[in-house]
């Protein structure tokens, strides 16, 4: 681990601290009894409240003013300042406290707690004066300070600000620390969660539980993560839905069930797809997808106003209007409206002719129900902004839908698009077993055509239909690109705590040849004092310093000093 020289500080620091008998990480509770937020709202109308205050939070920033100075303090619902005096946090004539502790050993990013009572400075600042001040967690790297100021017009300008994506994506947790706006995101998307629980829970359905870990990945067309399980010395799969298995539940009884589920799908990469993801599925008997569509377009309505008050959201230039009802296009309507082309009627072969016509690229292994996903995806999709319900899919593309009561060929299914993408998919399901069989084995046959994405054939799913499954209507809404929306995020990483991410690339340290030379007297001996390694080395005092040092900075050696002297320890 190669280390700056602010690392290597700072880890000074944590063992003056230690020598200076304040133990970096205290395993005692803080009593924290108010907040930043608390404060700031409160404080002017009930000044009496907070003469006895204590709180905790990290150090952003100090401004040494000889016996006085400021700082400030951010806890996880703001910033504010403090103020701390020598002659009130140290006892007697003894000024370390101050001296020693405060101004030279906290570095910014610390983590403190302090007690004390608020009051107004003179330019009207509400302020903490600090009564007493405790390290709680020293921390050994320096945070991305941002600089503020003003360029030679006048513009406020930012320097060094934590804004690139990987970086911010890759270490969350410091993108939360400086940049605490994007916390309102995280706590839009719960908000969002709650939203539809509350909603469910209305209704009267149940929460479940259904396995991630399965035999057969069933229940959507996507690709699986594979993994073995030890014990039963089986090949398992991480779930692509659970679909399947909230149906066997109506089998067994239930009116209605739901789960927020973590799904799995082995695909591509973008901001609009991650390979983990959440989704809500709902399935509810004795109803059907014209129930589903309006019970959804009502829940969503729902969570645009208590996000943000209206059911207009302000997504990138457009603004979307949630208000129901939604309009509707059949999926050849949508189809027809976007290309003027009417393929209806078409077969697989005149469908390939078209594609290619339109400019829609495919291959050979894509069958009708394929070629017409698309064509639809590339020429309709995207210009779908406003909440749009397209239904009536052909059959060949719901294997476990029901057969259109009136439109042969077609399936009751429908879609929902917003900002040119599918937020949610729902079915009146398929429950006649005899049916649903064939429908799996002619997924079975479009995979020997080299479909990855074909469903397999679940033959306990099978047998719970044989039992019977009563009309169902069943809906999966995917929260992550729903959260995209109502938190105006150009990208599904900005909803996601830790997206997935290639591997971080490992910076490789180049030694010279007396940092070699060090390095290979050293490690036999795993620890030796610097006198005598250097003694060993034969290397000129210049060359001596500029070799440790170059070690300690990689992050390769350990430099401490002892009763004895000073050590020089290999990791």
């Amino acid at each position: 681990m190669q280390l700056s020289e602010q690392e290597i500080q700072r880890r000074n620091e944590r063992e003056a601290l230690m020598k200076m008998g304040i133990d970096p990480y205290p395993a005692d509770l803080f009593d924290v009894n108010v907040s930043v937020k608390d404060i700031m709202e409160n404080y002017e109308r009930r000044k009496t409240d907070y003469k006895d205050i204590s709180i905790a939070g990290r150090l952003m920033s100090k401004r040494i003013m000889g016996s006085a100075s400021f700082a400030e303090i951010q806890d996880s619902t703001g910033r504010m300042q403090i103020y701390v005096r020598r002659d009130d946090i140290c006892e007697g004539d003894d000024t370390s406290w101050y001296n020693d502790f405060f101004k030279k050993r906290l570095d910014i990013g610390d983590i403190i707690g302090i007690k004390g009572y608020v009051f107004t400075t003179q330019v009207g600042e509400i302020s903490i004066h600090v009564t007493d001040i405790k390290l709680l967690s020293k921390s050994l790297r320096p945070l991305p300070i941002v600089k503020e100021g003003e360029d030679e017009e006048g513009n406020k300008k930012t320097w060094d600000a934590f804004t690139d994506p990987e970086q911010r994506y890759r270490q969350r947790y410091l993108d939360l620390i400086v940049n605490p706006h994007i916390k309102e995101t995280f706590k839009k998307r719960t908000q969002l969660v709650n939203t539809i629980r509350d909603f469910m829970n209305e209704h009267g359905y149940l929460e479940v539980e259904t396995p991630i870990l399965q035999p057969i990945h069933g229940g959507a067309a996507a690709r699986p993560f594979e993994t073995h399980h030890n014990t039963l010395d089986m090949k398992l799969y991480l779930r692509i839905a659970n679909e399947l298995y909230l149906k066997r539940l109506i089998v067994g009884g239930f009116d209605g069930v739901y789960e927020f589920a973590k799904d799995f799908r082995n695909e591509g990469m973008s901001r609009f797809h991650n390979p983990e993801f959440t989704q809500i599925e709902l399935y509810v008997a004795y109803k059907d997808y014209n129930w589903m569509m309006d019970f959804m377009e009502e829940l969503v309505e729902r969570i645009a106003i208590n996000l943000h008050g209206d059911t207009k959201v302000k997504v990138g230039e457009n603004t979307i209007d949630f208000q129901r009802p939604w309009k509707r296009f059949t999926m050849f309507e949508a189809i027809q409206h976007f290309t003027g082309i009417d393929i209806s009627e078409m077969e697989e072969a005149e469908l390939r002719e078209t594609a290619k016509k339109l400019g829609v690229p495919t291959d050979d292994t894509m069958g009708k129900a394929k070629l017409i996903d698309e064509i639809f995806g590339e020429k309709c999709e995207g210009q779908l902004i406003q909440p749009t319900f397209i239904t009536d899919y052909p059959e060949e593309m719901s294997p476990l839908t029901k057969k259109h009561r009136s439109k042969p060929g077609l399936v009751e299914r429908f879609e929902a698009i917003c900002n040119g993408k599918e937020i949610m998919n729902a079915y009146s399901e398929l429950n006649d077993p005899i049916d649903q069989r064939k429908r799996f084995e002619d997924q079975l046959e479009l995979a020997k055509r080299g479909d990855d994405e074909a469903m397999v054939l679940d033959e306990d799913f099978l047998r719970a239909l044989e039992f019977g499954m009563p009309p169902t209507a069943g809906v999966g809404l995917g929260i992550d690109r729903l959260s995209m929306i109502m938190t105006d995020s150009k990208s599904i990483q900005d909803v996601l705590f830790f997206p997935q991410m290639k591997p971080e690339k490992k910076v490789k340290v180049e030694l010279n040849e007396d940092e070699k030379r060090v390095l290979e007297l050293l490690k036999p001996q795993g620890k030796m004092t610097l006198d005598a390694l250097k003694d060993a080395a034969g290397l000129s005092n210049k060359k001596w310093d500029k070799a440790v040092k170059g070690l300690r900075n990689a992050g390769m050696v350990n430099v401490t000093k002892e009763d004895d002297g000073m050590f020089i320890e290999a990791k």
